[in-house]
């Protein structure tokens, strides 16, 4: 890849996950302000992860169709800003969660199909897919470090108008990429419709990368009011996220090696282990700063490396070209989707019987479930104490 091609792709991830850096730490807050509970913050992150299930699959089968995918991703990012700007006329009632579906369906249809471009773009140097995927966490950072600040000078009525600039941003990246060539077709024998997952491997990293999302669930849904409910005011719970996010660009950096080194399976078992006591860490000592920021250091593992594991896995489920879409597709569709979904639903359960503690301590519950269902497989397959990479 050229470093003209770096730059196209990187600022992509840097549009798109600057708008994501807005709306993951701040859309509970703004809907909690606009007067609603719990169950309504949990079901508009419902929507937006439901959107994972359907889009990224149909994307991906009307788009390798396309001899133009370009255009399909410009169009969908352009669809995505339409969506999100309608949120100035709409914060109650039905149009609120018909806008949060809109906007959910278009989002999250891109990213898998642009997964798919940059993996391909990469060929055999898959594993420097990091060192692309950072400039997301740059942007994710900025927005995330900042906008809590911000909200609490201008109003949560402004986290509308602050997120669309870089929605806009994800519209330009795209265009720049409207003329990219589309890979091979899939073939006929049945795999880019539905049977990608009868391959060896691909259901249990499906599993696993389900149950890490679900668990995600109440750091998605209430992470924010968990840490204003326990003290901390905007500019505190920015610094938060951001420590997250920059530990999560180093990890990004250096995870192509530790890939290399460790094998994707072993690194995303210390992923989970890590995970499990960050979110009993942030259910336990809320009040805390301090622990609060040593818990944010996880976000190295248990996103970052993660997934870094889980593109690698997928690189070498799917070494042909014209799977890659369908499967990143799958992937979003089946761990982001229906594991967004349900983690989004336990949750707003759980945040309403005990608020944060209960809903954190139920996401270390749900990861120790994921560490078991990544590593008893393996360990019943082989009776050796070593792990396959």
């Amino acid at each position: 890849m050229s470093p003209a091609d770096f730059r196209r792709y990187a600022l992509f991830y840097l549009g798109y996950y600057g708008a994501l850096g807005a709306y993951t730490p701040y859309i509970g807050r703004w809907v909690a302000a606009n007067g609603h509970g719990g169950y309504v913050v949990g079901a508009m992150l419902a929507l937006w992860y439901g959107g994972r299930i359907v889009a990224p699959p149909t994307w991906a089968r009307l788009s390798g169709r396309s001899a133009t995918p370009g255009h399909w991703l410009v169009a969908g990012c352009a669809l995505a800003l339409l969506g999100f700007a309608a949120f100035a006329g709409f914060d109650r009632g039905v149009m609120l969660f018909v806008v949060m579906a809109w906007f959910g369906v278009f989002f999250n249809a891109v990213m898998p199909q642009f997964e798919a471009m940059t993996l391909s773009a990469l060929g055999p140097r898959n594993h420097d897919y990091g060192r692309i995927r950072m400039w997301g966490s740059v942007g994710f950072l900025v927005v995330a470090g900042t906008y809590g600040w911000l909200l609490d000078r201008l109003g949560n009525d402004a986290f509308v108008w602050l997120t669309l600039p870089w929605l806009a941003l994800t519209v330009a990246a795209a265009w720049l990429h409207r003329d990219d060539r589309p890979a091979p077709h899939a073939s006929d024998d049945g795999t880019a419709n539905g049977q990608l997952w009868r391959r060896p491997g691909v259901r249990h990293l499906l599993v696993t990368a389900l149950l890490m999302q679900l668990g995600f669930g109440p750091f998605y849904v209430f992470y924010t009011l968990h840490l204003q409910a326990q003290g901390h005011g905007g500019l505190a719970v920015g610094v938060l996220w951001a420590i997250g996010v920059l530990c999560e660009i180093g990890m990004f950096w250096l995870a192509p090696r530790l890939v290399q080194r460790f094998g994707a399976h072993r690194l995303m078992t210390a992923c989970l282990v890590s995970t499990i006591a960050r979110w009993a860490i942030v259910a336990l000592f809320g009040p805390s700063f301090a622990w609060m920021a040593i818990a944010q250091t996880g976000h190295a593992f248990s996103f970052a490396a993660f997934h870094a594991g889980c593109m690698r896995r997928m690189a070498e489920l799917f070494p042909q070209r014209r799977d890659m879409s369908a499967a990143q597709g799958l992937l979003y569709g089946f761990s982001g989707g229906i594991g967004g979904v349900a983690g989004a639903g336990v949750a707003a359960v759980a945040w309403q019987m005990g608020g944060g503690t209960w809903a954190f301590l139920t996401g270390s519950a749900i990861a120790c479930i994921a560490l078991a269902a990544h590593v008893l497989p393996v360990r019943a397959a082989r009776p050796s104490p070593a792990l396959e990479g």
